[in-house]
């Protein structure tokens, strides 16, 4: 059944217990992580705020929502939002302008979907950084929206990654992955 943003965003209120998206209308539950996945993008989390001022970012972990297009949103694992598109209303948080950094963390439950779908729909978003982490194979795989609006891909597997967004924030993959 397709549901407005109103059920949409009420649903995700009221259910202290999930995770909601919603994909062309539809309610769809993030399903639960491993510990492996939720202990890296916490720790990814915490690199990202101890490097950032806190009056100029956020670092958000399994929200915001980001509006895809109509009828669609997703909540990536990691994102870093400016201080400057915050609100304070009491609605669900949703952005439609595109973040600095989306980051998702392969897990074997939605690594396909986040590839196939996630990653291609942040692109679309415009989002200016997204990185797909994949713990077994100990990498990042990052891409960064270029001035023509195409993306560079390229992959990390040691050493510090800087974003490009914000050149002075790096993440130690060795702490990362640790």
């Amino acid at each position: 059944m397709v549901v407005s943003f109103a059920t949409y965003e009420r649903v995700a209120l009221e259910d202290s217990d999930g995770l909601w998206e919603m994909v062309c209308g539809r309610l769809q539950e993030k399903p639960p992580m491993t510990q492996a996945h939720n202990s890296l993008a916490s720790r990814l989390v915490t690199q990202l705020v101890t490097q950032l001022d806190e009056d100029a970012y956020e670092v958000r972990m399994n929200a915001p929502a980001l509006r895809v297009r109509e009828g669609t949103y997703r909540i990536p694992d990691v994102a870093v939002v400016p201080q400057q598109g915050l609100t304070t209303g009491t609605g669900l948080e949703t952005y439609d302008a595109p973040l600095l950094l989306v980051a998702e963390v392969w897990s074997p439950s939605t690594g396909g979907a986040d590839s196939e779908r996630k990653i291609p729909e942040y692109m679309d978003r415009g989002d200016l950084e997204v990185w797909q982490i994949h713990p077994i194979e100990r990498a990042v795989t990052t891409w960064v929206r270029q001035p023509d609006g195409s993306y560079a891909e390229s992959t990390h597997r040691e050493g510090e990654l800087a974003l490009a967004v914000l050149p002075n924030v790096r993440v130690d993959l060795t702490r990362l992955f640790r």
